[in-house]
């Protein structure tokens, strides 16, 4: 999803974009956090933060919907269409964990507000992401034996659950785009099988 909103300038639009992030992030760990809470992560006092949004609701579909832009400007910064497929979803992979709380916190409400659902789901890569994995396969980099929606679903899979772990301080965040395409690679790599050999 795109939105043509443009950001507010100067420090108010800062101060609402902090609010913005820690709530993503407070809110993916804790749906029934208070405003205080959020204000808190933010470093704002509540006052501040009822002059931004003038109550929950508001303020929650505000993170909706900066969390979709956020994603968007993730994926068009991955530039999938260039290079080889496999460093491509090597951009792809670092891109998606860079904004792993805005993820968790898309993905882990199944009551996103009418208006932001997206035919692939609360969160979709759309024909870019499909069109990379296609490219891979016909170039013998990615499996062809899978389809490419599966591969698709499958580097949502681990991405999620690296940005998981990381947020339960199970797996250092800075290790976590390493792990998935480690992960990934390993599963969706075209394997030759070895020339039988003869004795």
């Amino acid at each position: 999803m795109s939105s043509t909103a443009t950001p507010e300038p100067g420090a108010r639009g800062r101060t609402r974009r902090a609010i913005l992030s820690a709530a993503a992030s407070v809110l993916a760990r804790d749906r029934t956090a208070t405003l205080t809470d959020i204000a808190e992560a933010a470093g704002v006092g509540r006052a501040v933060l009822d002059d931004c949004f003038s109550d929950r609701e508001e303020l929650v579909r505000a993170v909706v919907e900066d969390s979709f832009e956020a994603v968007d400007r993730s994926l068009n910064g991955a530039a999938l269409d260039q290079g080889p497929p496999l460093e491509a979803m090597r951009r792809l992979v670092a891109a998606l964990v860079d904004v792993g709380d805005r993820l968790r916190f898309l993905h882990g409400d199944p009551h996103i507000p009418p208006g932001f659902q997206t035919d692939g789901g609360p969160v979709s890569t759309g024909r870019p992401v499909i069109d990379l994995i296609e490219r891979g396969q016909a170039e013998g980099v990615f499996d062809p034996e899978v389809g490419a929606a599966w591969i698709e679903h499958v580097m949502w899979a681990l991405v999620y659950t690296g940005c998981e772990e990381a947020a339960r301080g199970r797996r250092p965040r800075h290790g976590v785009a390493s792990a998935v395409f480690r992960t990934l690679e390993n599963g969706i790599r075209l394997r030759r099988s070895p020339a039988l050999q003869t004795y």
